[in-house]
């Protein structure tokens, strides 16, 4: 089992995608049809969230965390 620091030194790229994915996709969003309301928004954060570890196992980039 990975130590903490391990965990983090792993997921820290990934974290830092998914937050930009997140700013990047609520800013298109928003452009595109002026905005969301609140439930909207949130449920484009959690479709991202939830989303990305298994878009990244299927491109095979996933860290050894995440295959275990």
């Amino acid at each position: 089992m990975a130590s903490m620091p391990e965990k983090v030194r792993q997921l820290a790229p990934h974290w830092a995608v998914m937050f930009v994915a997140v700013f990047v996709a609520l800013a298109v969003v928003d452009s595109a049809l002026g905005g969301l309301g609140f439930v909207a928004s949130m449920a484009l954060v959690l479709a991202i969230a939830f989303g990305y570890p298994f878009v990244v196992r299927a491109l095979g980039v996933a860290p050894p965390i995440w295959r275990q």
